[in-house]
């Protein structure tokens, strides 16, 4: 199973996110949805753990 990235860069926020995750999916996912309720102001909701899996990267390794 490939790592996944959840990059804050990669979407505009009014607070300049700059936080990356890096992880196994379930983990990435776990993280970035109790980072988007604390720092972003969203839900915990199936909408927002939805949109998160569908926005996950594969992570490019070092050097690749």
């Amino acid at each position: 199973m490939s790592r996944k990235v959840a990059d804050c860069r990669d979407y505009p926020s009014e607070s300049n996110c700059t936080l990356t995750i890096t992880g196994e999916q379930d983990e990435v996912l776990l993280a970035a949805t109790q980072h988007a309720m604390s720092v972003h102001g969203h839900d915990d909701s199936a909408e927002v753990r939805a949109w998160l899996i569908e926005h996950l990267k594969d992570e490019v390794p070092a050097g690749a």
